[in-house]
């Protein structure tokens, strides 16, 4: 497969193109939970470690900041055509069928970061959406797909950080981590110190990931400076809590304003990209994904250092998630269908992926009620 360049920028852009796996076992044994040493914590804030000491699946070197340098976004420049022509082949082109498609959203579940962002959340919807992300399929469908004897759960849970301590207490022991949107989420127009003292509250509380989001101001206005001081201060606030960098790319009006959003963000140390909050009027594409893994491919062969991706907002069914884990893997490599550089923000993605092996064990489609998600 020949793999035309989107992206017209310094540096090598490089093609990884790859096949989907085509058998059941080889996906059931990729998507085997870490094992306990893989998950234990390798350096934590104390207060952090005391409230949640098992949930550090991150096992990949973390990025670090490079100095702020504008030449490595300068001329970006998108090729539209290119990149359209690139994404109309995803539905059509590949094909993961029975046994490959049960082993690939086996493999999903673990890549989700299972979400309740809701002005009406509460204590015990937190704790039921916990104990859904522990056991996210039912045992006897798990029993039927050969699973019955491995751990299998989701990647993280996602809350605002006023039930941040709730999750964590109700994931003790599991080795799932509690992420906190942070930096006045959605729409991150909060005073730049309180932002600050948020992150850093959500660690105290026991938070291992913090999405934050950043200002969009900057990237409109085109203040690169900015965005990149406002992340390197979000990154030094969490300490050793991985942090996403939120774009809210539907705001950003252009794929140019989004890929050097990108950049910037990484360069300051961001350790996964995120497209959006999910409360945008257009959030995850697959168009936008496309322009952020090119910048993710661009950054590490600057760098030698690789940088996470999550979509959030709109990836809802299992087919969507299949799609995004074929883009992951041709563009990027087998490691970026892992946890550790790979999440799904989404709240009820995992009941259609229930279904979907539900369906695949009796031949049968169950209604969403059956499948519920907290």
């Amino acid at each position: 497969m020949t793999s035309t360049s989107l992206v017209r920028a310094s540096g090598t852009v490089r093609s990884r193109p790859a096949a989907p796996a085509t058998a059941l076992a080889a996906a059931a044994a990729a998507a085997k939970a870490p094992t306990a040493e893989a998950a234990a914590p390798t350096a934590q804030p104390d207060a952090t470690a005391q409230r949640n000491p098992a949930a550090q699946p991150h096992t990949a070197a973390r990025n670090t900041a490079q100095p702020f340098d504008s030449g490595w976004f300068d001329n970006i420049r998108i090729n539209l055509s290119a990149a359209e022509r690139r994404v109309a082949t995803l539905p059509g082109r590949r094909s993961v069928k029975k046994d490959a498609q049960a082993g690939w959203l086996l493999k999903a579940i673990t890549c989700i970061d299972l979400t309740t962002l809701n002005g009406d959340d509460t204590a015990e919807r937190v704790r039921r959406l916990c104990a859904k992300a522990v056991a996210p399929v039912r045992p006897d469908l798990l029993a039927a797909l050969g699973f019955a004897d491995r751990t299998l759960h989701t990647g993280a849970v996602c809350v605002y950080h006023r039930f941040v301590a709730t999750a964590v207490d109700a994931l003790a022991g599991t080795g799932i981590p509690v992420a906190a949107v942070s930096t006045g989420f959605p729409a991150g127009l909060i005073p730049h110190e309180l932002k600050l003292k948020e992150i850093e509250a959500s660690v105290r509380d026991g938070a291992s990931e913090i999405d934050i989001v950043i200002t969009r101001e900057h990237v409109l206005t085109g203040q690169w400076q900015k965005l990149y001081d406002e992340m390197r201060d979000f990154r030094q606030a969490a300490g050793n809590a991985h942090v996403k960098a939120i774009l809210a790319t539907g705001e950003l009006k252009t794929l140019r304003n989004v890929a050097k959003a990108s950049m910037v963000c990484m360069m300051a140390g961001a350790d996964f990209i995120k497209t959006s909050t999910g409360k945008e009027g257009v959030n995850a594409t697959p168009l936008v994904t496309l322009v952020m893994l090119r910048m993710i491919r661009q950054y590490e062969a600057r760098t030698g250092l690789r940088v996470g991706y999550k979509p959030a907002g709109g990836v809802s069914t299992a087919k969507t998630a299949l799609d995004y884990q074929v883009l992951m893997k041709e563009e990027l490599g087998r490691a970026w269908l892992e946890p550790d550089l790979f999440r799904i923000g989404a709240s009820t993605l995992l009941a259609d992926i229930e279904r979907q092996l539900e369906h695949h064990v009796t031949g049968r489609y169950s209604a969403f009620n059956r499948h519920p998600i907290g």
